[in-house]
């Protein structure tokens, strides 16, 4: 099966080769339309969960895509713009704060995978999840431990969740100034915890969050 060369996508490398060995076995089997999803967000006090989902076309890959985590936010931001051109699909999912209280941090992060995969303007085929399974949606699921870092459509995903809320954040920044947002993305780092102390939660604190183990109190 030959490389179908794309702007934004690459011949791989022997690290794209193996990063693509789950879709181009799903590919040899007959789907076209193989969508990977992840989210970013869940262990923050403060913003949205934000899940991403996407599907390339057969046999293309992005040179670079790796689990976002391991990623400088420079390189994330040159990946986002790669794999949004050369994605057949990709669409975005959030949940907000004041849903993650009512539903949970766990369940919040499945709607928002939801809401992504339904978002796609083509209803993928199959879908990769990191280690999970995704409650109503139609298509075949398979979960991957370890799915951002060993499946291409996997990580591409959590690089636009991940993009995607940081770039949210840092919008929050200008609407509640001093907490930091766009610095700390609303995870519990000492500065965010001494601007709540200063300043008290805001609009977007996560209420629900203050049940959470003593370590991850404000």
């Amino acid at each position: 099966m030959g490389e179908r060369p794309t702007r934004g996508a690459q011949t791989p490398g022997r690290k794209l080769a193996r990063l693509l060995k789950k879709e181009r076995g799903l590919w040899a089997e007959g789907y076209t339309r193989v969508a990977g999803v992840d989210e970013a967000g869940v262990g923050p006090l403060a913003g949205p969960v934000v899940a991403a989902a996407v599907t390339f076309p057969r046999g293309v890959g992005v040179r670079g895509v790796d689990d976002s985590k391991k990623l400088s936010p420079e390189r994330r931001e040159d990946l986002d713009a790669e794999i949004r051109t050369a994605a057949s699909a990709w669409a975005v999912g959030v949940v907000e704060p004041d849903e993650i209280d009512r539903l949970n941090i766990y369940r919040a992060s499945l709607e928002a995978m939801r809401r992504a995969v339904v978002a796609l303007c083509a209803p993928p085929e199959i879908v990769l999840v990191d280690a999970r399974t995704i409650p109503g949606i139609q298509a075949l699921q398979e979960a991957i431990v370890r799915g951002d870092a060993t499946c291409h459509a996997i990580a591409a995903a959590s690089i636009l969740a991940k993009v995607e809320r940081d770039r949210r954040m840092a919008r929050y920044e200008e609407e509640y100034p001093g907490y930091g947002f766009a610095v700390h993305k609303g995870y519990p780092t000492e500065a965010h915890r001494d601007a709540i102390r200063r300043l008290g939660p805001c609009a977007i604190h996560r209420r629900s969050f203050t049940l959470l183990p003593p370590r991850m109190l404000w």
